[in-house]
């Protein structure tokens, strides 16, 4: 048997298409891309609009930026400096707990509620840019987030 066949044997392990990872990374690619078009008009990033919808689901628009990390699986190395530049745009405060100041609040301004009637057709816009039965996409939605739990 030559090396490349033995390889496919022995390291089947390794194959791409036996890599969960990969078809997850490449949907996710895929499916951002599908965004970023439609939110550039508005000068987002995709990052940004999922710290938006974080946001826009609370009852006053504030949230620590502790728990909306662990909301967005983002650690604080890539939401601080996305918050700072979502504050320098206008849309949203930062201010530090006067009781903790190691807690830090962030809270949406005027600007940052008014995108939301803006941006309120996106997802409805991206779900035609998609061929999946709703049946499947409902079943992929709760998969996924099964798999968020357990990693």
């Amino acid at each position: 048997m030559n090396e490349a066949k033995r390889a496919q044997v022995d390291y089947a392990q390794l194959h791409l298409d036996n890599q969960l990872c990969f078809p997850l990374y490449a949907a996710a690619r895929k499916v951002v891309n599908a965004y970023n078009p439609l939110l550039k008009p508005y000068g987002l990033t995709y990052t940004q609009y999922i710290v938006f919808l974080a946001l826009w689901e609370t009852e006053n628009g504030k949230a620590k930026v502790g728990d909306l990390g662990r909301r967005l699986y983002l650690d604080c190395g890539t939401l601080t400096p996305l918050l700072k530049k979502m504050e320098e745009s206008g849309w949203l405060n930062r201010c530090r707990c006067k009781v903790d100041e190691r807690v830090v609040y962030v809270s949406l301004t005027e600007g940052g509620w008014a995108l939301r009637e803006q941006l309120k057709d996106i997802p409805e816009q991206v779900s035609r840019c998609m061929t999946m039965e709703k049946e499947d996409a409902t079943q992929l939605y709760t998969m996924l987030h099964r798999l968020l739990e357990t990693v």
